[in-house]
């Protein structure tokens, strides 16, 4: 898709001005006003990067009061964009003034188109690599690599993983599907003393039976039909590093007491083969069904379940996750948008409603296949309700007691505040309506504090 020209608001109320400047930028998407109030209600509407301003506006063309004030309320709606003024020859401390007050630069008629146009190429240049630089800035850190999270539930989580990660025990991560296990897995592997060796996953539901203790354990020539060669098995392949499990609970029960004896023995043959091969790895296991249901189904092993939850980090579903749903939805459309060159700039408020209401039964990965195809299917510069195409749903809060209830409340706004802001603090606290002192108080009272950039 072909990048959209930048936007340049030019206000003038001379018609035959307004004729020469719209052809003098010709590159750039003109927005054209002739008033205060018209110009304040473009920039309300479009936000644009640069602003050639006349001074001399009606009611009061002849004198600046009228070009001052729409300086003024312009920078207190739009602080970021470039307002250059444009005066007479004779009204050079009137254009200090306005620099002053907060002008980026000033430019006096007659008017020169070359010179005119560099100046604003330069405005709208400096204001693409501060934009540049917020952005970097104000990205949400997460405290893990790969995770997105401001809610104290899955900050819980991160903690429980960097606490955990330096150990050797053998983890066991439950949640439901799209709830990000292999990420925390990978995170984990990352943080531990092996983290130079490999990570290997391997998914237990998505082998056949009868291929999986091969792939797992390996096998010698002619231990079967078609081996024709000796081969390593994943555990063995991972050697030295980390060994991911992922739907342990779907391995059969026969496998079971074969990886129950490699936990304790940590040895392993290989099928067809006589001698022991010992294997250092660190086991870390994930699944989305009920363990302990299946042990007194007796469908689990109650000895290998004790073998891989050493150590157990429960993952909540995105549904329970205070203002995480936005804040991912905000990374998701970054990511997509800039690999499909699309030039989307967020979401409208009735988007980050319906992201809020609803319950995501797929989790993180269902909300990325939805901004994935919002990002595709959007029509304007941001993502609608009507892209999501997603049914709205009304929340409660669960405690009867009074002040319980209010740091529910309190908690789960400050936690939507800060997804819809992007994890802007400022934005946060202009959402909320608070100062920035009494936001960064609400972040260390909710144990919040640290998650976010300071921008």
């Amino acid at each position: 898709m072909a990048k959209s020209h930048p936007k340049l608001l030019i206000v003038e109320d001379d018609p035959g001005l307004q004729r020469q400047l719209k052809w003098c930028f010709r590159e750039y998407h003109v927005l054209m006003a002739s008033t205060r109030q018209e110009a304040l209600r473009i920039v309300d509407l479009h936000e644009p990067p640069v602003v050639l301003l006349d001074l001399g506006l009606p009611p009061d063309a002849a004198n600046a009061s009228e070009g001052l004030r729409a300086l003024e309320e312009i920078l207190v709606r739009s602080r970021h964009t470039k307002v250059i003024v444009v005066t007479g020859h004779d009204e050079r401390e009137t254009a200090l003034r306005a620099v002053a007050a907060g002008a980026y630069d000033f430019y006096q008629k007659p008017v020169d188109a070359d010179v005119l146009r560099l100046i604003v190429d330069r405005a709208k240049n400096l204001y693409e690599l501060q934009q540049e630089h917020r952005r970097l800035i104000e990205a949400p850190r997460s405290p893990l690599e790969g995770i997105v999270a401001t809610s104290p539930q899955m900050l819980q989580v991160c903690r429980m993983i960097e606490r955990v990660a330096p150990v050797n025990a053998t983890v066991l991560l439950m949640g439901e599907s799209g709830t990000g296990k292999e990420v925390l897995a990978r995170a984990l592997h990352r943080l531990s003393p092996r983290q130079a060796e490999r990570f290997v996953a391997i998914n237990c539901a998505s082998i056949p039976d009868t291929l999986l203790e091969s792939e797992l354990f390996g096998y010698e020539r002619g231990a079967f039909t078609g081996a024709n060669r000796q081969t390593e098995g994943k555990i063995e392949y991972a050697n030295r590093g980390t060994l991911f499990l992922d739907e342990i609970g779907d391995l059969p029960l026969a496998l079971q007491a074969k990886l129950l004896r490699f936990l304790q023995e940590r040895v392993i043959e290989r099928l067809g083969g006589r001698g022991e091969i010992p294997v250092d790895v660190r086991v870390v296991c994930a699944t989305n069904r009920d363990l302990k249901t299946m042990l007194e189904e007796g469908e689990f092993r109650e000895d290998l379940y004790y073998r891989l939850s050493e150590i157990t980090v429960a993952i909540p579903p995105l549904r329970e996750r205070d203002g995480d749903a936005t804040l991912l939805a905000h990374a998701f459309l970054r990511k997509y948008a800039e690999r499909d060159r699309r030039s989307l700039r967020g979401f409208s408020p009735d988007a980050l409603a319906a992201i809020e209401a609803y319950e995501w039964p797929g989790n993180v990965r269902e909300l990325e296949n939805i901004l994935r195809r919002a990002v595709i299917m959007a029509e304007y510069n941001s993502i609608m309700a009507a892209d999501l195409a997603l049914p709205c749903s009304e929340t409660e809060i669960s405690s009867l007691r009074l002040r319980e209830a209010r740091e529910q409340v309190e908690q789960r706004t400050v936690s939507r505040a800060l997804g819809q802001a992007n994890g802007n603090l400022a934005r946060a606290a202009e959402l909320l309506g608070i100062s920035r002192p009494t936001l960064y108080s609400l972040l260390s009272k909710y144990g919040l504090k640290g998650t976010v950039a300071v921008d």
